[in-house]
C-alpha cells in the first residue's frame, strides 16, 4: 500500500494523525508545510510513495487551498484529505478534487477514509 503524506503546520494534530494511521498499519510522510509537501510531490520518489494526502486547511506562508491549487496543476488525480475547524471552507475547495472532514476527525472514520482512498483504483492512475 502507498504512503500517506500528512500535511500540518500544527506537530501535535502531525503526530497524533500520524500515531492513529501508523497503529492501523498505514505508512505516513510527514510535511510541516506546503512546499515542502509540493516539493516531495513533484519529486519522482514522491510520485510513486505517495498514494494520498492529508492537509490542514489554515497554515503560514500557503493555506491549504493553494497548497492544492499547486498541486492539481501537476497531479490532478491524487487524492486529497482537507480536515478544517472552519465548517464554510469546504466551499473554498470547490472544482479542486478534495475530500472535506471538519474538525474533529475520529480516528476511526480517518483510517475508514484513508482505507478506502488507497484501495480505489482511480486514486493510483497517477502512480
Amino acid at each position: 500500500m502507498r504512503q500517506v503524506l500528512l500535511l500540518d503546520d500544527n506537530p501535535a494534530q502531525l503526530t497524533i494523525r500520524e500515531m492513529v494511521l501508523r497503529k492501523a498499519g498505514i505508512d505516513c510522510h510527514v510535511a510541516t508545510n506546503a512546499n515542502g509537501a509540493l516539493a516531495l510531490l513533484s519529486s519522482d520518489p514522491g510520485r510513486e510513495k505517495i498514494g494520498a494526502v492529508i492537509t490542514d486547511h489554515l497554515m503560514p506562508g500557503m493555506d491549504g487551498v493553494e497548497f492544492v491549487r499547486q498541486l492539481r496543476s501537476f497531479n490532478p488525480e491524487i487524492p486529497v484529505i482537507v480536515i478544517s475547524g472552519l465548517p464554510d471552507a469546504d466551499q473554498e475547495y470547490q472544482g479542486l478534487n478534495v475530500i472535506f472532514r471538519l474538525k474533529p476527525c475520529e480516528p476511526d472514520d480517518l483510517i475508514n477514509l484513508v482505507r478506502t482512498t488507497l484501495n480505489d483504483p482511480r486514486c493510483r492512475a497517477s502512480a
